[in-house]
């Protein structure tokens, strides 16, 4: 099994500027991966052209991922919200087809907060129909989706892999797929196999990160199960390391995320352990199964 590796631009830095994120693509070539994923929050915020060019001059492939915030919650049952997190997201595709990416990935279905309350049939109906809407426009685009399943206190929409699924199954366009994250299937799911089974071929997009958010290896995740599991379904595509830490990111985006610690300061160390640690697995697994 031969993925391509990613890595967060957020194991970076917190900007957004052209010459921040040409010096994410040199420092994310040096430690091994082959795509950076950027943050796609505030799509209208990037210097998009400029972007576009530093990405084409590089041998790293672009990837993007985005959470929506309380005011463009896309299952509100406020119209004007749904239509402000709509048109947000429509953004977010835009650019990343103007860089020349192809899957975008994240919490494109609700706020990334915790929630009083559990979802309502009319706010999810509203997600459906965005997500749909969406879509779409990324099959126009030869471009895919995933959602990423977070946690209880990240989302109310839905939380394991099977909810997930039966969420896809709504939306019903053949370009959506799950997105699986080690981080959160560890507060979540049962066991770390069963979930990456169960999506199969509908696993579209993975994140690693450990159940602290440091060093891969240093917490209290299965990682040998969840590599099994991936190799045992056939998966060949991206796996990208995720880990955060407020001495990179800046103090908003640390509040966002609940940097409340830090676990690292060296990002290329820790980058450089993620590839190393990342591959081993996929090694361990590979031979596991044989």
């Amino acid at each position: 099994m031969s993925q391509p590796l990613g890595v967060h631009s957020l194991v970076w830095t917190g900007e957004t500027s052209v010459d921040a994120l040409r010096e994410a693509i040199g420092r994310t070539r040096s430690a091994g991966f082959g795509l950076l994923e950027l943050n796609l929050s505030a799509p209208s915020d990037l210097d998009v052209a400029g972007i576009a060019e530093t990405f084409a001059m590089a041998p790293v492939a672009p990837g993007a991922s985005l959470a929506l915030r309380a005011d463009h919650d896309v299952s509100s049952t406020d119209l004007a919200t749904v239509r402000r997190g709509e048109e947000l997201l429509l953004a977010a595709l835009d650019v990343l087809h103007a860089v020349g990416g192809t899957l975008l990935c994240g919490v494109l279905y609700s706020a990334l907060g915790k929630y009083t309350r559990a979802a309502t049939p009319a706010g999810r109906a509203n997600a459906v129909a965005v997500v749909r809407q969406l879509a779409q426009a990324a099959a126009e685009r030869g471009m895919r989706l995933a959602l990423e399943v977070v946690n209880r206190y990240e989302s109310n929409l839905f939380n394991t892999c099977a909810d997930a699924l039966r969420f896809i199954d709504e939306v019903g366009e053949d370009n959506v797929s799950v997105h699986l994250d080690t981080y959160h299937m560890n507060i979540e799911e049962d066991d770390m196999s069963a979930p990456v089974l169960l999506a199969g071929d509908r696993l579209g997009y993975v994140h690693v990160g450990e159940s602290h958010r440091g060093y891969l290896g240093s917490g209290t995740i299965d990682f040998p199960t969840f590599f099994r599991a991936l190799d045992s379904i056939g998966y060949d595509r991206v796996i990208t390391f995720e880990s955060f830490s407020s001495a990179v990111v800046n103090a908003s985006l640390s509040g966002t995320l609940a940097v409340w610690r830090n676990l690292w300061t060296d990002s290329d160390d820790l980058a450089r352990h993620a590839v190393t640690f990342i591959r081993g697995q996929l090694t361990a697994a590979g031979s596991h199964n044989a």
